[in-house]
């Protein structure tokens, strides 16, 4: 008689533990905010932390293809970042890779810590109900050391503060595209 094969280990055990996760229900079609997501000139509108304003925006929205931004901050400091796009299911899912760059798109450290992780694979997905789009937004470092892994940990509560505010942003502007 042999013995019971032990339950192979799963090959990330910690990875759910290092994922960020928020969701939100709109008040809007699923294609609608979707196309919040994929038109640079709806989210120019609406993206980044309260108090903030996209200036540049170029977006090529195609797997492989990248949105370059800055943010200008409510005390006048301008950030740039980018998004490089991995999967686009239109109005289901968006799957990104987020950094901090300069202006030319190559990646930077972040400005607030030079410990946060260099980038950041986000997966969007977007689910009617009945009226209503349900959106769910995850993130998690890529290629992180567990000095990133920490720090990313450690600011949960700011990333869920951060896009709160950011979906508060979204949620006006819709109200704005309604009321036409």
């Amino acid at each position: 008689m042999s013995a019971p094969n032990p339950s192979p280990e799963p090959s990330h055990p910690h990875h759910d533990h290092h994922r960020f996760a928020i969701s939100r229900m709109f008040d809007a079609p699923r294609e609608l905010v979707f196309s919040l997501w994929s038109d640079p000139n709806h989210l120019r509108r609406w993206w980044g932390p309260k108090g903030c304003s996209v200036g540049f925006c170029n977006m090529d929205l195609r797997p492989g293809g990248q949105l370059l931004y800055s943010l200008r901050m409510p005390d006048g400091q301008e950030t740039w970042g980018k998004f490089v796009y991995r999967e686009i299911l239109p109005p289901d899912r968006l799957v990104f890779v987020t950094s901090f760059s300069d202006p030319q798109g190559t990646i930077t450290r972040a400005p607030f810590n030079p410990k946060w992780p260099l980038e950041i694979l986000n997966t969007l997905n977007l689910s009617q109900h009945f009226n209503l789009t349900r959106l769910t937004l995850m993130g998690e470092p890529l290629n992180p050391t567990a000095e990133e892994l920490d720090l990313f940990e450690s600011m949960r509560d700011s990333l869920h503060d951060a896009f709160s505010g950011t979906f508060d942003q979204m949620q006006s502007y819709l109200a704005t595209l309604s009321a036409k």
